[in-house]
């Protein structure tokens, strides 16, 4: 028992220690404002870029959009379309389009 008490205590790092002491968020955890397109599938208010990767892939998922033959592709639906500009997008690319429709 003395063996996992010592290893759990070793495995707290000091940047974990700080993360709980209520440090400034990182770049991921950051709210970011959605544009008008965007909000349209995650809503309009301020939200983490994680949180709004998760609300895409809920709405692709929900709207079945993944491509049957290849689910990496994915096939935009008219919202979906307003924010990758082009009617298919890889899970690849969907970042960089989010991107470009998140500002501080």
């Amino acid at each position: 028992m003395a063996k996992t008490a010592a290893a759990s205590k070793k495995a707290e790092t000091p940047k974990a220690a700080k993360a709980e002491a209520g440090a400034k968020p990182n770049a991921l955890q950051k709210p970011l404002k959605p544009s008008a397109e965007l909000g349209a599938i995650v809503g309009t208010d301020p939200l983490p870029r994680g949180e709004v990767v998760s609300k895409v892939w809920d709405y692709i998922k929900k709207h079945n959009l993944q491509n049957p033959e290849n689910k990496r592709e994915i096939v935009a639906d008219d919202k979906l379309k307003k924010v990758f500009g082009k009617d298919k997008c890889t899970m690849f690319e969907m970042n960089k389009h989010l991107a470009a429709h998140l500002s501080a």
